[in-house]
């Protein structure tokens, strides 16, 4: 079916434009919601004034997508996430969830269905693309850590230590701290380790006191 789309509508045309859509697509979605009319000859009667500026409404409509598009490029997503010893999500990562990040980052606001992606369902660093623009293909780096991890990780990040959620699936992996803090670190387990044995001595201090005064009486 031809239809006039009445708004701007992604990969179909701008408000104005006279495009050939699927029927269904245009009874059950487009007209309902007064997105797009059918293209009648009264429709392009009616419709004339907005079709005038079909072409300048799309470069303009294209350059906004094409300034969303390096705006977003290369941004970083930071997911913490429930995860086994082999890496696999209990659960997963949805684009859903990837365009809100997206939206609380960079403000940009953009629908799921843009990003070409299924569900994240593993601990690393994944290249997620984005259908978005004309002169580039914007890509988003999303990283998923173990929830456990994450704000260790994201504390590393913040001292400039170059990590990845690789890194934390490494056997013995440990972020990089200075000499003072692996000896403040020492000082407490030391300190750990003494409180809890003179916790044990007062334990057994006390049993030994009960089992006296059960002998004498």
């Amino acid at each position: 079916m031809q239809v006039i789309l009445l708004q701007d509508l992604y990969k179909h045309g701008v408000a104005g434009e006279v495009v050939k859509v699927a029927d269904g697509f245009a009874r059950n979605y487009l007209i309902p919601r007064k997105m797009a009319v059918q293209a009648t000859g009264s429709a392009m009667r009616q419709t004339a004034a907005i079709r005038e500026n079909v072409e300048a409404r799309k470069a303009q409509y294209n350059n906004m997508l094409n300034d969303l598009a390096h705006q977003i490029d290369g941004v970083e997503l930071i997911f913490g996430r429930r995860a086994a010893s082999t890496g696999k999500l209990f659960g997963s990562v949805t684009t859903q969830e990837i365009a809100d990040e997206l939206d609380k980052v960079t403000s940009v606001d953009i629908n799921r269905r843009r990003i070409s992606q299924q569900s994240l369902r593993e601990v690393g660093t994944h290249l997620v693309p984005v259908r978005l623009g004309t002169e580039i293909a914007p890509t988003l780096k999303v990283t998923i850590v173990p929830e456990d991890d994450l704000l260790e990780f994201l504390a590393a990040r913040e001292r400039g230590e170059m990590v990845s959620a690789e890194d934390i699936m490494v056997d013995g992996f440990r972020y990089a701290t200075s000499a003072a803090d692996d000896s403040e670190q020492s000082a407490e387990e030391a300190a750990d380790e003494q409180n809890a044995e003179a916790a044990d001595a007062n334990i057994a201090e006390a049993d030994a006191e009960l089992e006296i005064e059960a002998v004498e009486e």
